[in-house]
């Protein structure tokens, strides 16, 4: 099989201003570039921290995110693509730069198998952190 590696994860939110600001606020994400996707009619951002790229788009027209794709625990009951995962060292430490920060926490979990939480973007997005084991 051809080798391949992980480039991006990518998110639709209604402004991509506000999303550039806060994926950079938050998460310290630096733009990397802009750009027109005419097919999509999405005016489109690349976001990047260290080796971790982002994708955000503004798509014209677009619909608003339904609410249960804004609960980790109903977003699982509808097929599909679900969220980013990303690691983290210490989930207290991360809860608590993120409370800092006033993010929508919108769920934490502590399991035998591990523990991590996820977060709301500016759009309602969920991205979840896992702690490392």
């Amino acid at each position: 099989m051809a080798e391949f590696t992980f480039h991006h994860g990518g998110v639709s939110v209604p402004s991509l201003d506000d999303a550039i600001e806060w994926y950079h606020r938050v998460l310290s994400f630096q733009l990397e570039r802009r750009f027109y996707i005419e097919a999509a009619r999405s005016h489109t951002a690349m976001v990047r921290n260290g080796h971790l790229r982002f994708e955000i788009f503004e798509v014209e027209g677009a619909s608003p995110l339904p609410r249960d794709r804004r609960d980790p625990k109903d977003d699982l009951a509808t097929h599909g693509n679900k969220h980013l995962a990303f690691q983290i060292a210490d989930l207290t430490e991360f809860l608590l730069e993120m409370k800092h920060k006033q993010v929508d926490i919108a769920l934490i979990v502590q399991e035998k198998f591990g523990s991590g939480c996820f977060i709301r973007d500016c759009a309602g997005n969920l991205i979840e952190f896992v702690e490392r084991i």
